[in-house]
């Protein structure tokens, strides 16, 4: 999806922070995607909620939990495609393969990041 933050990020993330993305769910259709940290519990957990963007609902839970290996992420994400019936076939089509080939590449980014202790 080509995520490009805009705006810059602090050090510690906050209860209403927002995140202003470029993002292109079309190759040549760029798009704004803000989302909103709406509740956070500082190394258990986060959300975000999108404000403008792609998606008609986007919610997006983050949960943190301390593991042998290091940290384990669990996503949870409750999201609602535009557009009514074209965009329930669309998500049926293309959309939740793409976002989880998104989750798949940011899986793989980590583990090259942070390599399992072993």
């Amino acid at each position: 999806m080509g995520f490009k933050i805009l705006n810059e990020i602090p050090e510690k993330m906050y209860r209403g922070m927002l995140i202003s993305y470029r993002v292109s769910p079309f190759p040549c259709i760029p798009m704004l995607w803000v989302s909103e940290i709406t509740h956070m519990v500082e190394k258990l957990y986060f959300i975000d909620e999108q404000r403008i963007g792609p998606y008609r609902l986007w919610h997006h839970e983050h949960h943190l939990k301390s593991a042998e290996s290091g940290v384990l992420i669990t996503d949870i994400v409750h999201y609602s495609p535009p557009l009514g019936v074209l965009g329930s076939i669309a998500n049926a089509l293309f959309i939740r393969k793409k976002l989880n080939g998104i989750f798949e590449y940011r899986k793989n980014a980590m583990e090259q990041l942070f390599p399992h202790k072993k």
